[in-house]
């Protein structure tokens, strides 16, 4: 059982929305992004995804609406639901995901990243 300091561990990530994993938890991961600029549409077919927003402010932007998560609100998308996270300024997330999760969903492209821990 170890301590993880967020603040520290987010001082170590360089690269926006490229998920570094924190932590383990049963079969999930938790994991910490900075994301800055608009992400891609996407969705995940077998996995819910919940997004923590530690500092700033993120909209995600869903088909049928738009949801705004300020610092300390979390949302949990749901499997299969397309949706495409939209940061204005620096936003840095906790994603809370199973292990099977890829960050770009159902869609493979130059923004899809590998597990890496930090």
């Amino acid at each position: 059982m170890n301590t993880v300091n967020i603040a520290s561990k987010f001082s170590m990530i360089e690269e926006f929305w490229s998920p570094r994993i924190a932590g383990e938890l049963n079969d999930s991961y938790v994991k910490l992004a900075k994301l800055k600029g608009e992400f891609v549409w996407h969705h995940h077919e077998n996995e819910d995804e919940l997004f923590l927003v530690v500092k700033g402010k993120l909209l995600i932007k869903l088909r049928e609406r738009d949801i705004w998560l300020e610092e300390g609100e979390f949302a949990i998308i749901p499997k299969g639901i397309e949706h495409c996270p939209v940061a204005e300024e620096e936003v840095q997330v906790l994603l809370l995901e199973p292990k099977s999760t890829l960050n770009t969903g159902n869609i493979h492209n130059e923004r899809t990243k590998t597990d890496q821990w930090i």
